[in-house]
C-alpha cells in the first residue's frame, strides 16, 4: 500500500509532462504535381518532374500521414504571368508589371479546367486529400501555396493546417526554386515545422535552385532525402 502511494507522485508528474508537450501532427504538403509542369509534353515541363511522382507515392504510401494536401496552379487564361498576355514580353525574362511588381513571364500553363491543369495521372491521389488552389487571380502570380505573391491575399491552406492542429509539414513536388521553395518559406513563418523532402522535388534552373537551397537553409527550413524521412517516420502512427 506504501509503494502504490509512494509511485503515485511520479505517475503525476509523467501526466504533467505529458500535457506540457505538444501532440506531433504531420502533414505531407504535394506542390503542383501538374501535367503542364512534368515531361514529356507539359508547356512549362520541369526536367524530370514525372520521376518524383513514385517517391511522393511512397512516402504517402509508407507514413501515416495525420493529412495530405495537394495544391493545383489554377490561372486564369488572362493571367499576369504568361508572356502571351504581355506584349513583346518574352519567356524566361522578367519584367515590371502596370501595379509596378517584377514578374517572370512563363508560358501558358495550368489554365483553369485544362488538361495541363490537371494532376499527373500516376500521382496517387485521395478523397481525402485536401486541394488547395492557388494562382487565380489576374493581376497577381502565386508561388507559395499560402499566399498570392504580393502577400495581400492568402490561400486556405493555413487555416487547413490549423483546423487539422498539424505542427509538422513536409512538402515535395513542383518545381524546388519557386512553388516548393517560397510554400516551405510560409510554413516555417507560420510556425509549423518544416522539412523540404528535396529528391522527391526538381528545380527549373540550377542558379535558382541554389539561391532557394540557401534561402531555405538560412530561414530554418530542413532538406532531406526520401530516404531519411522514411527512416525518421516509416512506422510513425
Amino acid at each position: 500500500r506504501a509503494r502504490a502511494d509512494q509511485s503515485l507522485p511520479c505517475k503525476l508528474r509523467a501526466l504533467a509532462m505529458e500535457a506540457k508537450e505538444p501532440t506531433v501532427r504531420r502533414a505531407l504538403l504535394i506542390v503542383d504535381v501538374q501535367n503542364d509542369f512534368c515531361p514529356p509534353s507539359g508547356s512549362l515541363k520541369v526536367g524530370e518532374g514525372d520521376e518524383i511522382i513514385p517517391l511522393i507515392n511512397k512516402l504517402r504510401k509508407d507514413i501515416s500521414w495525420d493529412l495530405v494536401c495537394a495544391t493545383q496552379d489554377w490561372h486564369p487564361k488572362d493571367h499576369c504571368s504568361f508572356a502571351e498576355n504581355n506584349k513583346g514580353a518574352q519567356v524566361f525574362t522578367e519584367i515590371k508589371l502596370k501595379s509596378g511588381s517584377k514578374q517572370m513571364m512563363w508560358p501558358t500553363h495550368c489554365v483553369q479546367g485544362s488538361k495541363g491543369a490537371e494532376f499527373h495521372e500516376k500521382l496517387v491521389l485521395e478523397e481525402t486529400d485536401k486541394i488547395v488552389r492557388k494562382g487565380t487571380h489576374q493581376h497577381v502570380d502565386s508561388y507559395s501555396a499560402f499566399f498570392d505573391n504580393d502577400k495581400k491575399t492568402s490561400t486556405e491552406m493555413q487555416s487547413i493546417l490549423k483546423k487539422e492542429k498539424i505542427t509538422e509539414c513536409y512538402l515535395v513536388g513542383l518545381a524546388f526554386d519557386y512553388c516548393v521553395g517560397f510554400s516551405a518559406l510560409d510554413s516555417k513563418a507560420a510556425g509549423f515545422k518544416t522539412t523540404v523532402v528535396q529528391d522527391a522535388t526538381r528545380s527549373v534552373a540550377p542558379d535558382s535552385e541554389k539561391t532557394m537551397n540557401k534561402t531555405l537553409v538560412d530561414a530554418g527550413v530542413k532538406l532531406q532525402s526520401t530516404e531519411d524521412v522514411l527512416k525518421a517516420l516509416g512506422s510513425a502512427t
